[in-house]
């Protein structure tokens, strides 16, 4: 295959997404990167935008395999942050001038939990609704599968935006990956779902699970496209001590550093074939490499989430092991991010929002 050309293509065959993700040649992969840093550019922008993370509660009823705060996991200690404690968080937020705060925690299903959820909403938006914000702070939740009925009162709330990864979109993966009560045709409906009430939706896969191919992953960016999703969120797959996966931590430096560079690209012909969707650069990313989140952004992102979870409690929400900045205060977290950016010339969105340009394009 011809490498200039099918990068100057609009369209991409599942061959040619196989053929670009099995790059090796590092001057091949500079290629990939700046022609999906200029798809970006096109699409997108360049403007980096700020979602504050507040991670409310690592109390889940799920027990999936992977995950460091899966509900049997007894080797840590569960939280849930109060509302004042939250809405603290939130104006760190408008303090910093962000457009948009996340709301996560492990997923629960109980009426308590659902009003809480709606309760934190409803109180952001009166609270940040000012002449610096006329619509208030832009509210994404990411609190897992619930009813469409439930999906339904949280847009009304006023929260716009979810996440909800789907981690692979190979049946059999994810059956691997998850207790058998986690339905893969149920996940496939809530996105569905939440599509359908209005929201903008984000999913995402981990790279380098055990048995994953790179077809599979190609699969993954055609199901991206073909579900016409708005945001995008990917990273390595890093073990976490206390799963199944523990006896992964000891495998060679060579071994993470190629998921790693096999995320980053991900993420960058996701971004050529996909176009004009929001993409995170994830935490994950520096958990292998300490630049790894700016290396992110030269791929193809434009979404960086800075933490706002207080740091007496964040270091009991590690969904894996190694997850960068337990111990920095939000300040810090907020000046060290600003800096990142700036170092790769990049502008950071302040007070806006910063929505999918995808959601407004499908919808």
């Amino acid at each position: 295959m011809n490498l200039n050309k099918i990068l100057n293509n609009d369209a991409f065959s599942r061959d040619e997404i196989i053929y670009l993700l099995n790059l090796e040649n590092q001057n091949e992969i500079e290629l990939l990167r700046d022609a999906a840093y200029r798809t970006m550019s096109k699409f997108v922008g360049e403007k980096v935008y700020f979602r504050g993370l507040i991670e409310f509660s690592n109390i889940c009823l799920n027990d999936c395999f992977y995950c460091g705060i899966r509900k049997s996991n007894k080797n840590f200690h569960r939280y849930n942050l109060d509302k004042e404690q939250i809405i603290e968080a939130v104006k760190l937020a408008m303090e910093f001038n962000y457009g948009s705060v996340v709301l996560q925690s492990g997923e629960r299903t109980n009426e308590s939990f659902i009003e809480h959820v709606l309760d934190l909403v409803k109180t952001i938006k009166s609270i940040s609704t000012n002449d610096i914000f006329p619509e208030g702070l832009g509210i994404t939740l990411c609190v897992g599968e619930q009813t469409k009925e439930t999906y339904q009162r949280f847009f009304d709330a006023g929260a716009h935006r979810y996440l909800l990864r789907i981690e692979s979109t190979n049946e059999s993966l994810f059956k691997s990956i998850h207790p058998p009560e986690l339905d893969f045709n149920k996940r496939m409906d809530c996105l569905k779902s939440l599509k359908e009430i209005g929201f903008q939706v984000g999913t995402g896969v981990m790279i380098g699970l055990p048995g994953q191919t790179i077809e599979n992953l190609a699969d993954d960016i055609i199901f991206f496209k073909e579900m016409d999703v708005d945001m995008i969120g990917m990273g390595p797959f890093i073990p976490h001590k206390d799963t199944q996966y523990a006896y992964m931590i000891e495998e060679d430096e060579k071994s993470k550093w190629k998921n790693y560079e096999l995320a980053l690209k991900m993420i960058a012909v996701t971004r050529l074939v996909l176009q004009n969707v929001n993409m995170a650069s994830t935490t994950a990313l520096q958990a292998i490499n300490p630049f790894g989140r700016e290396e992110g952004l030269r791929y193809g992102a434009n979404i960086i989430m800075p933490q706002l979870t207080p740091t007496e409690v964040r270091k009991e929400y590690q969904l894996y092991d190694g997850k960068p900045c337990m111990d920095e205060f939000a300040k810090e977290c907020h000046l060290c991010l600003s800096g990142r950016i700036a170092s790769i010339n990049r502008e950071i969105g302040y007070g806006e929002w910063g929505d999918s340009k995808h959601y407004f394009s499908r919808t």
